[in-house]
């Protein structure tokens, strides 16, 4: 090699080490860097996910790179595994939780690692967060406040409550009974669903069925029942459009800090 190549391979090292120095900010985009001189391209660091992305590739204390895809990763707060890509059905291995994700009642939960909390973003349920109808057990999948928040895990494609003593609750999707249903209720089992996929895209929640068409997989309806519980559908049809009467159009996010907020 000339003498300038040489140089101009050490300058572009130090920039690349440089680079992947670099503290993204908490929210920030990370990635891998890949470093091309008219050579075959050389991986630099492959700290998280993001193809072709040159800038920060390590996340603060406390915060954890999730993959959303093979272009994008984000930094997030707390989160104790990469949130799957789109079509992918783990979100973690199955297991235990470390200890326990059921508060005392009256106490605000305190977030287990490799857990998140589930909550919707709009309005009227803003911060409204998933758990069981009758806490704890299996009954109807609802949203309610932050101080019964539940703590969940999506494992080969099984939406997990955890509940107290290491149980688990698994969601379930009613079936169809015909071409015009547009919404199908979510229920608490004590065994696994044997029809449909839940998983992460990014951090809002999916559900797919090969069975069943519909426009959006994230999109949710809640639907208060005759006691005032904000019972969980899947919405069959189109997201904010056609709306079945006293619903509402929803998604549903995992949040990872120490405890839900209102």
């Amino acid at each position: 090699m000339s003498k300038g190549f040489i140089a101009s391979l050490a300058g572009a090292l130090a920039i690349a080490a440089g680079v992947s120095a670099q503290t993204a900010p908490q929210w920030g985009q990370v990635g891998s860097l890949l470093l091309s001189l008219n050579c075959p391209l050389t991986k630099v660091t492959d700290q998280c996910g993001g193809q072709g992305w040159t800038g920060p590739t390590t996340c603060p204390d406390g915060w954890v790179c999730t993959t959303s895809n093979q272009y994008y990763s984000q930094c997030l707060q707390g989160a104790a595994t990469a949130a799957p890509s789109s079509g992918s059905t783990v979100a973690s291995s199955p297991g235990s939780p470390t200890g326990t994700s059921t508060a005392p009642a009256g106490a605000t939960p305190t977030l287990v690692s490799g857990f998140s909390f589930i909550r919707a973003v709009e309005d009227p349920n803003f911060h409204k967060y998933l758990r069981s109808e009758v806490i704890g057990t299996a009954s109807d999948a609802v949203l309610g406040e932050p101080v019964d928040a539940a703590q969940f895990q999506i494992v080969s494609g099984q939406l997990q409550q955890s509940i107290a003593g290491g149980d688990w609750l698994y969601a379930v999707v009613e079936p169809r009974a015909n071409s015009t249903v547009v919404k199908l209720k979510v229920s608490w089992s004590t065994t696994p669903a044997t029809s449909g996929t839940f998983s992460w895209s990014g951090d809002t929640v999916e559900w797919n069925d090969p069975s069943i068409s519909r426009p959006q997989s994230n999109a949710w309806l809640i639907c208060p029942d005759a006691a005032g519980n904000k019972d969980l559908y899947v919405n069959l049809g189109p997201y904010d459009y056609n709306t079945p009467a006293g619903c509402a159009d929803e998604t549903i996010h995992a949040y990872t800090g120490a405890t839900p907020t209102a």
